[in-house]
């Protein structure tokens, strides 16, 4: 059985594949020249931008992708613990964040959902928003009615129900971390699903968020690793050899065929560049790929699943991590909090900052005293923010953060990390577009699609949808073998 992509759903996919009942050949294929994707981690910045971290000092690191999970989700935490890291679960010091608007730092209300406040959270909008703004947002009509057809625009719905501000000075601040993206281009059901009931009811949005659960020691709301997040992609990758897997990265799929109908593998993978001779014979095959990537391999031979793959949009982001002095971040922000959300409406190039020796206390122990602080640059639309060389784009993204934050950074050490086309937009209509490529790639055979394009962009989102994959594709192999238990059974590699 093979694989195509090593990111984590990749990785989780394989995992689930080589652990499954039966002895089956499981080959995991990357096209980089490392597994893991946006999960992935460099040593802190040091001074004069060295690295501070030694060969085995597990603790001097920084992610430079995904940094947390969510732990009210089981996928992560289970996984975690099946791979025996439970004694490096980390759960955030700080987790408040603020919103930057109108020349201050203002705490991001509770009681909403991507933004979206419910009834309780509107005493707590002012200063935020302005009196007027708030008084439009309780204006709701408490029977407003139903939207037709089977999605809708998150920020045009949410302007419509609540008004402007609360789309520009809330949503999209979050909707930039998260997705990169425009929230009155994105789709309420795949970016918010929990509000789709009230959009399609027709019930009040201010009585339709729920008031979340506190998060408190026995239940909170993130989770990370001591040492990184990345730590997760990098034991699966450890796992998978020590079990036997072949992981190949440095490897171009250049095609995907399916073979003749018979006893033997389903699917015939070309590797290599278009001259090339290679190929890998596998009886299932799971793509853990972005949707342009999935689109281009399934074109000859799952056409439906190409095309509706074809039109999802990504965009690209990068990270600027910054050493400061000890007692930076104490001297321009208030006590505890963890970072700041920017709007894209302040017209400011940073888009949001994690103050992460603040926010993990491995990190702060790393930094040595130091303050580590994040910044996140590049949204869907403003490609041109990220054309900048490499230098360039580091000064620019602190001076902007300076100016957020109204004090001189001065930073010790600094590193940058791009992520070009990291990011799926999901527009309206991408549950259907997802329900079309993942029906019509079932129907081909021993096939399945995993990946953020799919259950969404967060780690237990790509580890339900590698498992899941995984699972289709074991079914399938099981229908069309029943009770053969032949051993080797997977992927065979030939000239």
């Amino acid at each position: 059985m093979a694989v195509v992509g090593a990111g984590l759903s990749g990785l989780a996919a394989a995992w689930r594949l080589l652990a499954a009942p039966g002895r089956r050949r499981v080959v995991l294929l990357e096209q980089s020249p490392r597994t893991g994707g946006l999960l992935h981690r460099v040593p802190l910045p040091g001074p004069a931008g060295g690295s501070t971290a030694g060969p085995d000092d597990a603790g001097a690191w920084l992610d430079v992708g995904a940094e947390a999970f969510l732990a009210r989700r089981p996928e992560a935490l289970d996984l975690v613990a099946e791979l025996g890291l439970g004694s490096d679960l980390v759960h955030p010091d700080a987790t408040r964040a603020a919103v930057a608007s109108r020349s201050g730092l203002h705490p991001m209300p509770p009681a909403t959902v991507m933004g979206v406040p419910g009834r309780s959270a509107l005493a707590a909008l002012s200063p935020l928003l302005t009196p007027d703004e708030v008084a439009r947002a309780a204006a709701e009509p408490v029977a407003p009615a139903p939207v037709a057809g089977d999605d809708v625009a998150l920020g045009a719905f949410v302007a419509d129900r609540l008004g402007d501000a609360v789309v520009d000075r809330l949503v999209e601040p979050l909707l930039g971390g998260v997705y990169a993206g425009d929230a009155r281009r994105l789709s309420l059901r795949s970016c918010v699903p929990a509000l789709w009931p009230a959009a399609r009811d027709g019930v009040a949005l201010l009585d339709a968020v729920p008031v979340p659960a506190p998060a408190t020691p026995a239940a909170p709301v993130f989770g990370g690793l001591r040492g990184g997040v990345a730590r997760l992609a990098e034991t699966l990758h450890e796992r998978l050899v020590a079990g036997g897997a072949d992981v190949r990265t440095g490897i171009v799929v250049r095609s995907l065929r399916r073979l003749p109908a018979g006893d033997g593998p389903r699917w015939r993978l070309g590797l290599g560049a278009s001259t090339s001779r290679e190929h890998l014979d596998a009886d299932a095959v799971v793509l853990a790929l972005p949707a342009a990537r999935a689109s281009r391999l399934l074109a000859a031979d799952v056409p439906a699943a190409a095309a509706a793959l074809a039109g999802v949009q990504t965009a690209s982001v990068a990270v600027v991590a910054a050493a400061l002095p000890p007692g930076t971040l104490d001297a321009l922000t208030p006590p505890g909090l963890s970072g700041v959300l920017v709007p894209p409406v302040e017209g400011h190039l940073v888009k949001a900052m994690t103050f992460s020796s603040r926010k993990w206390r491995w990190v702060a122990e790393a930094a040595g005293g130091r303050d580590v602080v994040r910044l996140s640059v590049g949204r869907a639309g403003r490609e041109a923010d990220l054309l900048r060389d490499d230098d360039d784009l580091v000064a620019a993204a602190v001076d902007d953060a300076a100016a957020v934050l109204g004090g001189a950074l001065r930073p010790q050490g600094l590193l940058l990390r791009r992520w070009g086309g990291a990011l799926p937009q999901y527009a309206v209509g991408h549950p259907a577009v997802v329900a079309r490529a993942g029906q019509a790639a079932a129907g081909a055979g021993g096939l399945a699609l995993a990946g953020a394009v799919h259950e969404g962009v967060g780690v237990p989102a790509c580890l339900a949808s590698a498992s899941r994959a995984a699972a289709a594709v074991l079914a399938d192999l099981d229908d069309r073998r029943p009770g053969s238990g032949r051993a080797d059974a997977g992927a065979t590699m030939r000239p």
